[in-house]
């Protein structure tokens, strides 16, 4: 894969296909391979770009767990697009990767001409704060492979062996450091609720009707954000991309096909 350097740190990312760019931000233990279904959808139309976030993927992450604070994560995001060559582009972000993306859109509006937020909420999510530490101390102590499978356990999705593949590939190259310190970001965030309220783009808005901590999210992001669309996909949890990738594609296709065609030239 390509990389850049943002403030010492080797980034790497994915770049397939021509036309108006979208940028891909994957989730917390995520890679640029939570897309992989969802570009072959796009790229005969759409320039596609996928980013390791810092300490995910093949992209280099500091050992500083505060590195990780999302305004920082979103300021290493926006100057790597901007390495990458893009003026303007569509902003896809899932889970953490939406959190972030929030922060790139209202710190840099120019940049975003169309926001797609998947699962993922405007504000910290309340809950399981003891399961979270048990993760997080088990990663300190005993490796980034005991986390995940302590995180899988009981999990539903883990019954499909191809997703848990793909899952615990991906997960297993988050560094320990990113663990920790994006656990704690995400845990300790600011509300940005308020603030999506100032959003002019065309904004999708999008969550699975089983992951039960993000639907109220969602539905208040909907809400704040003007003109936004929620669109909630059935039979899918945390990660419609990976879960349901027709119904995602579809989706998204249609959202910003729909959004292109409206653009003016």
């Amino acid at each position: 894969m390509p990389e850049v350097t943002v403030n010492g740190l080797k980034i790497h990312y994915r770049d397939v296909g021509d036309g108006f760019p979208i940028v891909f931000l994957h989730g917390y233990t995520g890679s640029t391979r939570n897309w992989a279904l969802t570009v072959p959808a796009l790229l005969d139309r759409f320039r596609c770009i996928s980013i390791d976030l810092p300490g995910h993927g093949q992209s280099e992450g500091p050992t500083d767990t505060a590195f990780y604070a999302l305004p920082n994560m979103a300021a290493v995001a926006y100057i790597a697009i901007r390495e990458i060559g893009i003026e303007e582009c569509y902003l896809v972000g899932h889970s953490m990767g939406g959190m972030i993306s929030q922060h790139v859109i209202l710190d840099h509006p120019q940049l975003v001409r169309a926001l797609i937020l998947v699962d993922t909420a405007a504000a910290a999510i309340t809950g399981s704060e003891s399961q979270k530490e048990t993760l997080r101390q088990t990663a300190r102590a005993e490796g980034i492979e005991a986390a995940f499978d302590l995180r899988s356990k009981g999990d539903p999705r883990a019954a499909d062996p191809s997703f848990l593949r793909l899952w615990r590939e991906q997960f297993v190259m988050t560094s320990v450091d990113a663990y920790i310190g994006g656990s704690l970001a995400m845990e300790n965030r600011q509300s940005l609720l308020d603030r999506l309220a100032s959003l002019t783009v065309p904004t999708l808005i999008v969550c699975g009707e089983n992951d039960e901590p993000f639907l109220q999210p969602s539905r208040e992001m909907q809400a704040r954000v003007p003109g936004s669309e929620l669109v909630i996909i059935a039979g899918a949890g945390h990660g419609p991309a990976m879960e349901t990738p027709a119904d995602f594609n579809r989706t998204l296709s249609g959202f910003l096909d729909r959004v292109h065609a409206a653009a003016p030239a």
